[in-house]
């Protein structure tokens, strides 16, 4: 279902009782970030603040924390069902008979209607300020722990276009608020943002940006996806919530954004300013450390009469965000899985941050197997910023990291299985020895082949005989424990491929 609003997606979380009202007055200034915090670690429920401290604006946060919230806010009961649809796309034969050619027509259609529709109007303009009036004063925006260097907006949509091609692009970059008018813009040197913006660098012209504030959140998830450069974010918002999202111009850029968002900020860039923007508690659980980035000048502010300001944290893993990257692994698996079909699954442990650590099931064929494959990962969009790969065989359930661990300990040399490149790494990494460039490891714990100079006989795992397992299944009633059948099966790792859960691969 596509939501009309954010505050449409606020309705369906009380409906399916996923959302707390908080009444009780609460500063913006750390204790939403303590409160929230503790929510999320505990599994908790969205929180609406309707009354923060110092103003009226309600804080809509944690919305996205949990595989049904994330679900619900891309319309679907389980986010696989958006990557079935993707695998269904790419994995389509050439038409051969009319019946085909007719139905590969109407998929074509399809696409083609969830492009962005342009209207007169919309939620975000029922209210616009210009000139003085264009502040950031009346929103709550968060200060989120004790050492950041200010206030910072962390749900912005940037709206940005490659001054070459004219392609738009939505990329979700934090913000820092630097006073009432102005505000950091922290896209990192291998966003897509950053790269219109060396454009316009070259040219030494001012930069037209806006930043939306909510509407439907398939739009900020779309904002979030690392998407190629020539795929507009707004076209795949379409494509997930099965319907065109509603797009109006702004009233001082030469910009579009979602006519339902709640709140719109409008300006430039000017090439020839930076400013310290940081330190930032940020999602590897560490403070990202004070950088000189971009400047972002407000010219208009329009909103909705009744706004809701969205807003995130980060900090020590699993916060809000890690939802939304565990969604973003599993829609984006069948386009891997179309450039590299020996990739069974795919693990972004959360624990790393999303860019530390993966960990990859492959269906191994011939030696070097899992080295080709890392290598192909560092080749591939933001994956080629991933610190540590580790590889496993098929039937290795990548999810269970006591399995994984089980399989590294057991299967790997480290003077054999172990290779070390250097290469571009996350800005956020605060190990590498400079920035944005450090070293890379991969760990192959697969079964080794042969022909890998492995000379020795490969045990084989201990399984118990099937029969065996019945005899006993039948038998547990009347043992005399206090141990549930159920129960009884749970292990700390699978291993056995019959065990395992069931793997896609194209």
């Amino acid at each position: 279902m596509a939501y009309h609003s954010l505050k449409d997606f606020v309705h369906r979380l009380k409906q399916e009782n996923e959302l707390v009202e908080i009444t009780t007055p609460v500063s913006p200034y750390l204790e939403m970030t303590e409160i929230t915090d503790r929510v999320t670690k505990a599994n908790g429920p969205a929180l609406l603040f309707t009354r923060p401290v110092g103003y009226q604006i309600p804080v809509l946060i944690n919305a996205y924390g949990s595989e049904r919230r994330m679900a619900l806010a891309l319309g679907v009961d389980h986010v696989d069902e958006i990557a079935a649809r993707i695998r269904t796309l790419i994995t389509q034969k050439p038409p051969g008979t009319w019946r085909e050619k007719i139905a590969a027509l109407f998929t074509l259609k399809e696409l083609a209607g969830y492009a962005p529709k342009r209207v007169s109007s919309g939620r975000c303009k029922e209210v616009i300020l210009k000139g003085e009036d264009a502040t950031l004063d009346s929103l709550p925006i968060m200060t989120c722990w004790p050492m950041d260097g200010g206030p910072f907006i962390t749900l912005p949509q940037v709206y940005t276009r490659d001054p070459v091609t004219g392609i738009r692009n939505v990329g979700l970059y934090r913000m820092q608020k630097f006073d009432s008018r102005t505000t950091g813009m922290h896209w990192q040197i291998h966003k897509v943002g950053a790269a219109h913006f060396r454009e316009y660098l070259k040219e030494n012209r001012r930069m037209e940006a806006a930043v939306a504030l909510g509407g439907d959140p398939a739009i900020l998830y779309a904002a979030s996806a690392p998407l190629p450069p020539a795929i507009d974010e707004l076209l795949f918002t379409g494509f997930i919530r099965r319907a065109p999202v509603e797009v109006v111009p702004c009233e001082t850029v030469d910009v579009e954004v979602p006519a339902s968002a709640e709140i719109v900020l409008e300006g430039y860039i000017d090439p020839a300013e930076q400013r310290l923007e940081g330190p930032f508690g940020d999602h590897t659980g560490y403070y990202s450390l004070a950088e000189p980035y971009p400047v972002f000048h407000i010219t208009c502010v329009t909103m909705a009469k009744d706004p809701v300001y969205p807003s995130t944290i980060v900090g020590i893993p699993p916060q809000e965000d890690a939802y939304i990257g565990k969604a973003t692994e599993r829609i984006f698996l069948p386009l891997i899985q179309m450039m590299f079909p020996e990739i069974v699954d795919l693990e972004l442990p959360v624990e790393g941050g999303f860019h530390s650590l993966a960990i990859v099931a492959i269906n191994k064929a011939y030696p070097g197997h899992a080295f080709k494959t890392a290598h192909a990962i560092w080749g591939t969009g933001l994956l080629s910023l991933t610190k540590t790969i580790i590889v496993v065989d098929a039937h290795v359930n990548v999810h269970n990291p006591a399995e994984v661990l089980w399989r590294v300990a057991n299967n790997m040399a480290p003077r054999r299985d172990v290779q070390f490149v250097d290469g571009p790494v996350d800005v956020l990494d605060n190990s590498s020895e400079q920035p944005r460039f450090g070293s890379k490891m991969v760990i192959d714990a697969t079964r080794k082949l042969p022909e890998e100079g492995f000379t020795r006989t490969w045990p084989p795992d201990i399984v118990m005989s099937q029969a065996v397992k019945e005899r006993v299944d039948q038998l547990w009633g009347e043992l005399g424990l206090n141990i549930s059948l159920e129960e009884s099966k749970k292990r700390v790792f699978r291993i056995t491929p019959e065990d395992a859960p069931e793997k896609k691969s194209l």
